[in-house]
């Protein structure tokens, strides 16, 4: 059992016992140690109790649970309140917003145990009638069930990556060529169908390979003699596998690597690039697209139109890649929420060969992440001044910040104290539920502060879990033009906002894009070749790509922005 498989285990069990009102005590010291060693890099697994209850928020009583856990794969405590619990019910926890009590309101007062009843109380207006409920809440959980619907089926890039990986381990031994195409050849950030390719001359032969294959549950009505579809045992989302002759399989890994929108552009011949696609002797992707009179497009970029506006200005040689990063920025440690420690995450960096590595821990007001205050702020700058002593000059620890932006638009340090930071990732986290003015309103007070260096995560969306705020897009680019503003990717699988139709416009105005995978372990660095794809997929070229600078230009960069706020 891995610490997040131990640590899921106790918060669902916590959860569950608070929905069931149980002791509010035992309930407590469940949450309190899943919150705990959710950041813990103690192997809980092979931990004995007397070990276990030496970590922080573990008691006798939960350690024996962990043992448990570790040695039989499960929680007879947990399996009996899932045995008390509908199963709709449980999906309600993943209605953003909706806490534990309320859901057990709802259960217990009107008797809802599925989404699709708690959407048609809602509509009928029960929902509002519940005391500490309301309109605003009832309004509030149609949204967000109305979301769900919309992303049912679907995964996130990192996910259908994982899959399609899974795949590829399992078809290459029996197929002489398997490739990945789709969606997630072209880095979509929402995945509905993991698509592969198989390469056979014999598809009777291939297609029984393929219903013999383990944790393969095909689904005989949407298949076909050509076409094996289903699902991954442990995935909700439709897989397909296209058996493919020889002589076809390059063409269609082209045509089925790119979005309709992409397929329909009219070349200079007058013909479609599906029409060139499908007509073209060579099916090498590079001559297809010369044969149709049209630029090479790269694979993320195969969306729609918009390449095609964006190669009349770039070559494809510009797109930024993995190689082009040089250091990383938004990256929080075990001073607020991280995993590891700062030493060990500017090891690890150096390891991946960048030579600088920013933290930006929670600010003073995440309390629910440990923030930082003014004191603990000078402490960890004075440890960075003394891991920096040890570097040379091939490598640098950036002191910054990930600082809240408050509602009224403000930072939540003083300004003495935003001073002393390289640099400041400002980020909103708190009161997420906003008109698009008030959004863009607070949004750009932030940006017009002196010491913002980097806007974070723009929207504050979830990708599949919760839409973002609503923000004047163009507004804020512009104004982060004007006060030369950089804007995060944030490379997180979850995030990846801003989105990437938007950095198109901000390259225009003359705004970088940063590539922050706001890592809280060694593994979350490695988010930032998602933030790759999406930037690629954008059109981010390494030129406007701000940690695609090198360290001697990061560094006078830095050094020039504070000089210029002391004159201010």
């Amino acid at each position: 059992m891995t610490n997040s498989e131990i640590v899921d285990l106790l918060e669902l069990t916590g959860r569950l016992m608070e929905l069931h009102e149980q002791d509010a005590f035992r309930t407590r010291a469940f949450s309190s140690a899943a919150f705990n060693l959710d950041k813990s890099t103690a192997d809980l697994a092979n931990l004995p109790v007397d070990e276990l209850i030496k970590l922080p928020g573990v008691g006798k009583s939960v350690a024996y649970k962990i043992r448990e856990i570790a040695d039989t794969g499960r929680l007879t405590e947990l399996d009996e309140l899932l045995a008390q619990t509908p199963a709709g019910v449980l999906d309600m926890f993943r209605i953003k917003g909706l806490g534990v009590k309320k859901i057990g309101t709802l259960w217990r007062e009107l008797g809802i145990v599925s989404l699709g009843e708690l959407q048609q109380a809602c509509e009928e207006g029960r929902v509002a009638t519940i005391k500490g409920f309301g309109k605003a809440t009832q309004d509030k959980i149609l949204a967000a069930l109305e979301f769900l619907q919309e992303q049912k089926g679907k995964v996130r890039m990192d996910k259908a990556a994982q899959m399609a990986g899974l795949l590829l381990d399992e078809l290459t031994p029996h197929f002489d060529r398997v490739e990945v195409s789709g969606q997630v050849r072209r880095k979509a950030q929402e995945v509905d169908t993991v698509q592969l390719l198989i390469q056979t001359s014999d598809p009777i032969s291939a297609m029984l390979t393929l219903n013999g294959v383990p944790n393969l549950l095909p689904n005989e009505v949407e298949s076909s003699p050509f076409a094996w579809r289903g699902q991954l045992d442990g995935f909700d989302v439709r897989v397909e596998l296209l058996l493919v002759a020889p002589d076809q399989i390059d063409r269609q890994l082209f045509i089925l690597s790119a979005a309709e929108p992409h397929l329909q552009q009219v070349g200079s011949g007058g013909a479609s690039l599906l029409q060139v696609a499908y007509t073209s002797p060579d099916t090498s992707e590079v001559a297809i697209y010369e044969r149709a009179g049209l630029p090479y497009i790269v694979p993320e970029m195969r969306e729609d139109e918009f390449a095609f506006r964006w190669a009349t200005r770039h070559r494809a040689d510009e797109l930024v890649t993995w190689d082009d990063l040089r250091g990383t920025l938004h990256n929080h440690s075990t001073w607020s929420d991280g995993k590891q420690s700062v030493a060990e995450m500017a090891a690890y960096c150096r390891e991946l060969g960048l030579t600088y590595f920013g933290i930006a821990d929670h600010s003073v007001t995440a309390s629910y992440a440990n923030g930082l205050d003014a004191e603990r702020v000078r402490a960890q700058q004075a440890e960075i001044d003394a891991l920096n002593a040890g570097f040379g000059t091939g490598f640098r620890i950036f002191k910054g910040i990930e600082s809240d932006i408050l509602g009224d638009g403000s930072l939540d340090y003083d300004d003495e104290t935003l001073a002393s930071f390289d640099y400041v990732v400002a980020s909103v986290h708190q009161t997420l539920t906003m008109s698009i003015e008030k959004a863009t309103t607070r949004l750009l007070r932030a940006i017009e502060n002196p010491y913002t260096t980097i806007l974070g995560h723009p929207t504050g969306r979830l990708l599949l879990a919760r839409e973002g705020y609503p923000i004047d897009h163009r507004a804020i680019i512009d104004a982060c033009a004007a006060h030369q503003v950089v804007i995060e990717i944030n490379a997180s699988p979850y995030r990846l906002d801003i989105d990437w139709r938007w950095i198109d416009y901000a390259m225009e105005q003359g705004v970088m894009l940063s590539i922050n995978p706001d890592a809280h372990t060694l593994s979350g660095l490695l988010d930032m070749h998602y933030g790759v794809a999406v930037g690629r997929k954008g059109g981010l070229t390494r030129q406007m790509t701000f940690n695609a600078l090198s360290l001697d230009d990061m560094q006078t960069y830095l050094q020039n922005r504070k000089l210029g706020i002391g004159k201010k």
